[in-house]
């Protein structure tokens, strides 16, 4: 078959990623792994993960958000899952767990991906984070226009 009537192939990378990119199943894992080791010795979001997530929980936890991450950064389709609701049952959670969230998730995102893939990475989730404090706000009851985006640590 030449090469103009060979079907076409699933694509196997990220729409954001470019040729020399570090946006890996192996490297998503590594992210988030290495991402929750950090937030479970973190003094601000430890106790918080810890009331949470249960221990033998863990596994499931990192499970699903590998899919999620792979979900969102290779459009694999992998997670099924709703990610606010738990979230929104957290009365105490607040700007300065989401600040600390993102430094964290940046440093490991710096230490996993290229520059430019860890740009792309963080940028996509300050985002969700903007989203999920908006939701957050909006289901407390809470003005919604005092939400702007978190500053860069």
């Amino acid at each position: 078959m030449s090469e103009l009537t060979q079907p076409p192939q699933p694509a196997t990378r990220s729409l954001l990623a470019d040729s020399g990119a570090t946006i890996t199943e192996e490297n998503i894992h590594r992210l988030v792994h290495g991402f929750y080791d950090a937030v479970r010795e973190d003094g601000l979001l430890g106790p918080v993960f810890a009331r949470e997530i249960a221990p033998e929980a863990w596994p499931v936890h990192l499970s699903k958000m590998c899919d999620f991450w792979s979900s969102v950064l290779l459009r694999t389709s992998r997670y099924d899952g709703r990610p606010l609701p738990p979230h929104l049952r957290m009365p105490d959670l607040a700007d300065t767990h989401f600040a600390r969230w993102l430094s964290l998730f940046r440093a490991t995102a710096d230490a996993v991906f290229a520059p430019a893939d860890a740009n792309r990475v963080v940028a996509l989730a300050e985002r969700i984070g903007t989203s999920f404090r908006l939701s957050i706000a909006l289901h407390r009851g809470e003005d919604t226009m005092k939400v702007t985006p978190l500053p860069r640590a």
